[in-house]
């Protein structure tokens, strides 16, 4: 029976992945995962496509406290409690996205290692962060990741290339996208797809230094048929009814 491989969290968009044992899926989705985001002095989004260093930034959030960390590659911490500011509206790809901007020293320390002019945000509504607002949970398969390594003439694909929540041992290559429209139970939560997840070049880069090294996008064009996205890899979808999810935990269509 296929089962739960990974858990993967981001507290702040486009900073490193955090590896969770357990999760709690809410309708909205995992309430610490892209809680915050960045935009640059025009308000304009900014993720790992244009700003792959700030892969190598550690993020944590404890909800209960509001209270922010970042750990930098150099070793040095920039942590504190949330103290909001402005309101400011955030394009997420033709979707607008309301937050505020957050006061304090993340944003100087983030600026001073991208080298430009970076806003710390938080949107309003828990779980808006989630890219052009494609669902409450994505999955990915590991034997996916392998097919793709095997085009792509390497022996693996760290799954973290493509910043997916839920990894999933023990199916076929692509049999999430066999998914479409169905239930299915993920330990004690119930998701339903909807639709793939179409790739672009965040996906080429080294998920601890954001340099590009395999080229994911040539191999996908090579076998991949377009679905409901170009260069699909990987699904997205709706928590039907919301539950605890751990590593190895069952995956079962319902």
């Amino acid at each position: 029976m296929p089962s739960v491989a990974w858990l993967h969290v981001a507290p702040v968009k486009g900073l490193a992945l955090s590896a969770r044992d357990e999760v709690e899926l809410e309708p909205f989705g995992v309430a610490e995962n892209r809680r915050f985001h960045l935009v640059d002095e025009n308000g304009r989004l900014m993720n790992g496509k244009t700003l792959g260093a700030l892969v190598g930034v550690r993020a944590s959030w404890d909800a209960a406290a509001d209270v922010l960390r970042l750990e930098l590659p150099d070793g040095s911490i920039v942590e504190g409690e949330i103290e909001l500011g402005a309101a400011v509206d955030t394009d997420f790809y033709g979707r607008p996205v309301s937050g505020r901007l957050v006061a304090g020293p993340w944003a100087e320390a983030l600026s001073s290692l991208a080298g430009r002019g970076l806003r710390l945000v938080r949107p309003d509504d828990v779980g808006a962060g989630v890219d052009r607002g494609r669902g409450a949970m994505t999955l990915l398969s590991r034997s996916s990741l392998g097919e793709l390594a095997r085009h792509a003439g390497e022996g693996e694909l760290d799954p973290r290339r493509f910043r997916m929540l839920i990894g999933i041992d023990g199916c076929r290559a692509h049999e999430e996208d066999e998914w479409l429209g169905r239930d299915v139970r993920v330990g004690d939560a119930v998701v339903r797809p909807l639709g793939q997840v179409g790739r672009c070049a965040v996906t080429t880069q080294d998920p601890d230094t954001g340099v590009p090294t395999v080229d994911t996008l040539r191999a996908l064009r090579s076998y991949r048929p377009e679905g409901t996205e170009r260069l699909p890899f990987g699904v997205f979808g709706s928590v039907v009814a919301p539950g605890r999810v751990r590593v190895g935990d069952a995956v079962e269509l319902v």
